[in-house]
């Protein structure tokens, strides 16, 4: 079974993304020149970091295994490496996506997540 490496969405630019069939990402990745992942260890801090307090956005599951060699891992925050994604998301790379609320505490609430 393959790996799966998460990105955290707003929900529109998800939805745009499923009508054409691939994601060309976020403005962040837009503006970094490439899609920013984060693995199941790292997704809290991802998510407190840059996305703390949002609402309305979407946590997408993607197999790394269909995503080929524009997935690199990088040294990012804290020396850690991160799956960054040279390419457009193709839709059919994604295993599942699921909302990602915030709870009463302002922290988002995550599904169970698979390393």
């Amino acid at each position: 079974m393959s790996r799966l490496i998460y990105k955290i969405c707003p929900a529109a630019l998800w939805r745009e993304a499923e009508s054409r069939g691939a994601f060309a990402g976020a403005p962040v990745d837009l503006a970094d020149g490439f899609i920013h992942f984060s693995t199941a260890p790292q997704l809290r801090e991802t998510a407190a970091k840059h996305f703390a307090r949002q609402d309305d956005l979407v946590l997408i599951a993607v197999d790394e295994d269909r995503l080929g060699s524009a997935l690199k891992y990088e040294v990012s925050r804290g020396g850690d490496l991160f799956p960054h994604l040279y390419a457009p998301l193709p839709v059919s790379a994604v295993r599942w996506v699921e909302p990602l609320p915030l709870g009463a505490d302002g922290r988002h609430v995550f599904p169970e997540l698979e390393a």
